[in-house]
Formats: C-alpha cells, structure tokens, sequence
C-alpha cells in the first residue's frame, strides 16, 4: 500500500510506502512524514496545508478515525488542515494521478519488483523531462484495523465544513488547550 503527495508548485512527489493495513493513520502518518521531512523545510513560514483525496480509501470524507488522526497532527503542528475530497468517480481529475502516479508505474514496467527495496528504489528513481523528483521511504509501522470513534472524539474536533459540500470540504485546526475525551 501507499500513499502519495504531491506538491503541485515544486513538482516533488513523496510516496510512503507501507507494509501494513492501509488506514486512515497509514493515511495521516504518511501527512505527517511529508510535514516532517519536506514540507517544515520547503514551507517554514506555512500556517495551512492543502490536502486533495480522493473519496474512498484510507483517507475518504466519512472516515471519523481519519479526521481524529488529522486533528491530533493539527494539534502537534499547530497547522490548519483545509482539506478537498474529490466526489466519487472523480479521482482521475487528481494531479497525482497524472503528474506522478503514471511516470512511477512507467518506470517500473517490466522490472520485477521482488523487494521492498526495490520498489522504493523504484519509485524514487522516478524522474521527469519537467523536473519531477519523488522521494519513498518505507514506513514499517503497524496500523491495527477497526478501531473504533466516538460521537465524543467527533464532537471534540475543530472542524469548520466549507458552503460547498461540507462532508467533501472542510478544515481542521489545532485545538489550543483542549483535551481529546
């Protein structure tokens, strides 16, 4: 499993590969290493990050374990998380997609892929004639499945939803001084 981020202005990809279940902490853990290992340092000045997903999977809009997990990073960071889910069917519209995800299946077309070394090497050879770079590290955690939400841990997030489909669009940001129940 992996997840993916692009930075649409820098053109770099970075890809967390995993050895796990793909969940939503899969999902967040994959943010916060983006955070930590390129993103603190190419945006130091940031106070909001931009993530686009797409409306299944580990990261999908109804996912609560996905909005807890984002929470306790915006609270880490003290980041605000603005966060855009693309509707069904329309994750094909997603620059991943079509800026990163294709030139990594292309560059590993015909090569066995036998180890996770080799597909992180793989994937982090992946270049382009525009300049793309990715960066993969494997993440070797351990991500338990159907753990569960309450209605407390909803209630206590700082989520403000968009006018435009607030189940697809809607930010997180720190909590200051609350406790999570």
């Amino acid at each position: 499993m992996k997840n993916r981020v692009y930075d649409v202005g820098a053109n770099r990809g970075y890809v967390s590969l995993g050895i796990d279940h793909d969940t939503a902490q899969f999902a967040v853990n994959s943010v916060r290493l983006w955070l930590d290992r390129i993103g603190r340092k190419r945006y130091p000045a940031t106070r909001k990050v931009m993530v686009t997903a797409h409306c299944g999977g580990s990261n999908g809009p109804r996912l609560r374990l996905w909005k807890v997990g984002l929470q306790r990073l915006a609270d880490a960071s003290g980041l605000t998380f603005e966060v855009c889910h693309y509707p069904p069917g329309t994750s094909k519209w997603n620059k991943i997609e079509h800026r990163m995800f294709c030139h990594m299946t292309q560059n590993w077309r015909a090569t066995p892929l036998t180890s996770r070394v080799a597909v992180v090497e793989l994937i982090a050879n992946t270049t382009t004639k525009t300049g793309l770079t990715i960066r993969c590290e494997l993440d070797t955690n351990t991500y338990p499945k159907g753990i569960k939400v309450s209605e407390e841990q909803m209630a206590a997030l700082n989520l403000k939803g968009d006018e435009f489909h607030p189940d697809w669009n809607y930010s997180i940001s720190p909590r200051g001084q609350i406790v999570e129940p």
